[in-house]
């Protein structure tokens, strides 16, 4: 297995009433977060969204409305994360995508990655998600419908 690159996507899927699809990892229960995913070689920013998209709900991101927000954050990674990347990483960049559906839909999770999903209203998502990226990058969402938390 090769080392993770430290450039991710945080992609925030949403309805127009602002319902928040969060999903709680596998590996970690009770950590819930928008979907997310590493970059992979030779892969643009908006095809990592597309395929993490699909990777982790079953949903197809080009039925629908796909955008870069233009927004990114530079966190440190957990300690017990960075095994996955080369020695010395401690940082990545997360860039947000929004993708808003029509509405709240059922999704199809990956077992070995997430264990439950919720559509939840977005200021209550922003009290449930476990990394402040995923905070601010739903404090953009909020800010694009001229809403604050």
């Amino acid at each position: 297995m090769s080392d993770k690159i430290p450039v991710s996507v945080l992609v925030m899927i949403h309805t127009p009433d602002l319902q928040v699809l969060l999903i709680n990892r596998a590996d970690k229960p009770g950590f819930w977060q928008s979907v997310t995913g590493s970059i992979e070689p030779g892969e643009a920013l908006q095809e990592t969204a597309m395929r993490e998209v699909q990777e982790e709900t079953g949903l197809d991101a080009a039925q629908y409305r796909l955008e870069d927000w233009q927004l990114s954050h530079v966190y440190e990674i957990y300690p017990h994360w960075r095994y996955r990347y080369a020695p010395g990483v401690t940082e990545n960049t997360e860039h947000v995508f929004g993708l808003e559906l029509p509405g709240p839909l059922p999704v199809v999770l990956n077992p070995r990655e997430h264990v439950e999903y919720a559509w939840v209203d977005w200021r209550e998502a922003a009290g449930r998600v476990f990394s402040w990226t995923n905070v601010e990058a739903l404090k953009a969402l909020g800010r694009k419908y001229g809403q604050t938390l």
